[in-house]
């Protein structure tokens, strides 16, 4: 399979047609392998417009979602990010090619080692991935100019809105039912800004879904 004949069609009508025009965003999607973020066997399925699954809990976002997520993050190159989950790595080498610097949290020991030797290969030097725990973010590297979920939440804890820089976006798929919602934090200063932007489906990460209420 000709995986960069793959990856400019799926530039070409999956990001720019859905929007995209962010040279930054285009440009480093579009340089990115995501084959190399699947396993072997299902390499051929890396530009279909949908998530595939990586591991337990964790996907290949949708080419169009995480494009239109990274757009939304509005990206500096001189920014300070962080990613929430790592999985294999794949927003992390996106982002390796947009901002000077990025943190990617990962709890499962195995996707860590997946995801270095991944970002290794890429040459993605300015990404540390870190161990710890997805939903406490990563307070000892912030504060960041950008974070950036890689999966649908069920909330966004405000532990990790802290973490933000003032002037710092945060970008999530929130799901509260059926659908989600891409939905953009913004901080001044103290106070946190929020919109939504658009519909996605995005499988929900394990670590975010809403607990269970307790009727007494």
């Amino acid at each position: 399979m000709d995986f960069e004949l793959a990856r400019r069609n799926m530039v070409a009508s999956q990001v720019r047609t859905n929007e995209v025009t962010d040279p930054l965003v285009v440009d480093a999607i579009g340089k990115v392998p995501r084959e190399k973020f699947l396993p072997a066997a299902r390499q051929s399925l890396a530009y279909v417009d949908e998530d595939l699954k990586v591991a337990t809990g964790r996907w290949l976002m949708e080419p169009m979602v995480a494009a239109r997520l990274l757009q939304l993050a509005d990206v500096q190159a001189s920014d300070h990010a962080l990613v929430l989950p790592c999985g294999t790595g794949y927003i992390a080498a996106v982002l390796a090619h947009m901002v000077g610097s990025v943190v990617a949290v990962e709890e499962d020991g195995r996707a860590i080692d997946v995801a270095s030797k991944h970002l290794a290969e890429l040459g993605a030097d300015t990404v540390a991935i870190v161990s710890a725990s997805v939903i406490e973010g990563y307070a000892s590297q912030a504060p960041y100019d950008v974070i950036v979920f890689d999966g649908a939440v069920s909330e966004i804890p405000e532990g990790i809105q802290q973490q933000l820089a003032d002037g710092g976006r945060l970008v999530a798929v929130v799901q509260t039912g059926p659908v989600g919602r891409a939905t953009l934090v913004q901080r001044t200063g103290s106070t946190f800004g929020q919109r939504t932007e658009f519909d996605a489906s995005v499988p929900l990460l394990p670590e975010f879904e809403a607990k269970p209420e307790f009727l007494f």
